[in-house]
């Protein structure tokens, strides 16, 4: 797992000394997600940057990695993830003639786009399989192609130019460099008020993310996009029996694959059942004892308040799998006063990048990769199973189903709650724009076949689900990189598995519901693994802080901040009505968000033109 970054300028000769100073800011900017290594590669119009996290072939990685032919540079590549079919690729490589300087698999990458993507990029990157972000700078051809895995996993920006391109894996990459402007208009600011990721659009004005599944080529002649995945109909012909061996089978593979590092590898457990069923399986097929982390609170437990997302709280069940899988477990248990440190506040936005984040759920997370980091470079983690399978609430209230708009969207107007300047609400109109999102992503929802096309209800499912997986599962998979990355963690999710995706995907809804529960293919795929309680547990949502002493804190700094007249924010709110909410307001997000954009557009000095 690395960081990536680069220049493209068909104008410009990159290799004077002013770009090579810019070239090494950008990389510079991402040290954090790549430690163990840099690197740079310049030639005429391009200049290619690189951070490395060591975890396959430590010693002959290293990137930028080229591929000579004919005594001549043909291709050049930055890579950053994990590409988990790697062997099985590299055996079918070898056997068509090409030979291997190094173990990595990165040199598979490189050596497959020469093999099967010289004519289309698309041959060669609907090969792999795995989680990745990666630049192909071909000389000859003055070709830049910027490349996306399926879901989302790994971050990959860019930024149009005059004459070319810049790209990174963070936004603060791109913004190292001169030509990049920190700005931010009514798009951006939509944006971030709404938390509704656009598949391409970004919240700083003329930045670019490249989508899910698709990618970016880069010519003198301009920047084209073209995609080589998505979400389709197969016809689904599998019943209840079969569909869970089958989930069972896709499950067992992909764990396996994704247990290949050369670095100490753990697995995040939460007690519920997707990271439970992991567990289990990482520990079935570990030549190692796995070691598991959880995260809790102090008092957590024992002063527990009940809520409709969080019913029970984890610790019970944590200990439970963790002796009954046999784990070498550890609870990461922190305070109020560690969530609300200010440097770690900064630090968690620093390394989310964006003006939004989940307040204390980020803190948290944070907090426990960096406990994590201290003994692994490899955590499994559970992300992505209640969208893939169905557990959610909204997947299940009627209201929230048939609801024309985002099912987890209850009240389009609900984030405004009056903190804003009426003004800027109006210019805004965000409900128009969550509306324009909306009916956007429907539109792409591949039509339903086959007998349960006649069925109102699971085609709106099939509805459901798309919007799940390509609109609400981007946030949190971005969530979990840029929080792990920080800290030089590399994080594996096995349930984003483009096979396993595919699947239960097409997946008729009566399938994922045949027990009247939620999961209910996870649930059947994994019930012999795991203890009776785990297997009959009731979805509970990541782990939110209940100290009241967190938000006496949270409701103090905003109060500061409506007292500072030259706040960035400032202008964005109206300051009397957001006093007057204050007091009354029990959404403490809300304050979480306000304080967020406030840091965010100080520390990143954007301008705001709306």
């Amino acid at each position: 797992m690395c960081g990536i970054c680069g220049w493209i300028d068909f104008d410009r000769d990159l290799g004077s000394p002013d770009a090579r100073r810019e070239l090494a800011d950008m990389t510079a900017t991402m040290a954090y997600r790549g430690p163990d290594d840099d690197g740079i590669w310049i030639d005429g119009h391009a200049a290619l940057g690189h951070r490395r996290l060591a975890i396959i072939d430590i010693e002959g990685g290293r990137q930028p990695m080229t591929h000579q032919e004919d005594g001549r540079t043909a291709l050049v590549l930055v890579y950053t993830g994990e590409t988990y079919n790697y062997r099985e690729l590299r055996q079918r490589l070898a056997a068509l003639g090409h030979r291997f300087d190094t173990s990595s698999d990165t040199e598979v990458v490189l050596r497959a786009h020469h093999e099967w993507g010289h004519r289309d990029p698309r041959s060669a990157v609907s090969e792999l399989n795995g989680m990745f972000a990666y630049a192909l700078w071909d000389p000859t051809k003055r070709e830049l192609l910027l490349i996306r895995d399926r879901l989302g996993i790994k971050p990959l920006y860019y930024y149009p130019t005059e004459h070319g391109v810049l790209f990174g894996s963070e936004p603060k990459a791109i913004l190292a460099n001169s030509l990049a402007e920190p700005a931010m208009d009514a798009y951006g600011l939509r944006r971030t008020l709404c938390s509704i990721p656009d598949p391409d659009g970004t919240v700083f004005r003329g930045m670019r993310e490249v989508p899910p599944g698709q990618i970016v080529r880069v010519t003198r002649d301009g920047i084209k996009q073209m995609s080589y995945w998505h979400l389709t109909d197969g016809e689904h012909t599998d019943d209840v029996p079969a569909t869970v061996r089958r989930v069972r089978e896709l499950l067992e593979d992909t764990i396996q694959r994704q247990l290949i590092a050369d670095v100490p590898l753990c697995t995040l457990l939460s007690g519920g059942l997707d990271s439970s069923a992991m567990t289990a399986l990482a520990a079935r097929f570990s030549d190692e004892q796995i070691r598991s982390f959880a995260v809790d609170f102090v008092g957590y437990t024992d002063n527990f308040i009940p809520g409709p997302w969080r019913p029970t709280p984890d610790r019970p069940y944590v200990q439970e799998v963790a002796k009954y899988v046999n784990t070498e477990h550890t609870d990461i248990t922190l305070s109020a006063q560690e969530v609300m440190d200010p440097n770690v506040r900064a630090a968690t936005l620093h390394a989310r990048d964006l003006p939004f984040t989940l307040g204390n759920l980020d803190s948290s997370l944070y907090l426990l990769f960096r406990a994590i980091r201290r003994h692994s470079t490899v955590a499994l983690s559970g992300e992505a199973a209640d969208e893939l399978f169905g557990g959610y609430l909204w997947f299940h209230d009627p209201a929230h189903v048939q609801a024309d708009m985002f099912p987890w969207i209850e009240d389009r107007g609900d984030f405004l709650r009056g903190f804003l300047d009426p003004g800027l609400v109006e210019k805004l109109d965000l409900p128009g724009y969550l509306d324009e999102q909306y009916h956007r992503a429907l539109a792409e929802v591949p039509a339903l076949t086959g007998p349960a096309s006649a069925d109102p209800h699971e085609r709106r499912m099939r509805e459901v689900c798309y919007l799940i997986l390509t609109r609400y599962l981007p946030t949190l998979l971005d969530r979990k990189d840029r929080l792990s990355m920080a800290l030089g963690l590399e994080v594996r999710v096995p349930y984003c598995d483009h096979r396993l995706v595919e699947y239960v995907f097409g997946t008729p809804w009566a399938h994922k519901t045949f027990d009247g529960r939620e999961k209910s293919l996870l649930r059947a795929a994994t019930a012999d693994l795991l203890p009776q309680s785990v297997v009959q547990r009731v979805k509970s949502a990541y782990p939110a802080i209940q100290d009241a002493t967190y938000e006496r804190m949270l409701r103090t700094r905003f109060a500061e901040l409506l007292n500072d007249r030259n706040a960035v924010v400032a202008p964005l709110l109206s300051v009397d009505r957001s006093r007057a909410l204050l007091g009354a307001t029990d959404n403490v997000r809300e304050l979480e968000d306000i304080l967020t954009l406030q840091n965010f557009l100080s520390d990143y000095n954007v301008s705001v033109t709306i």
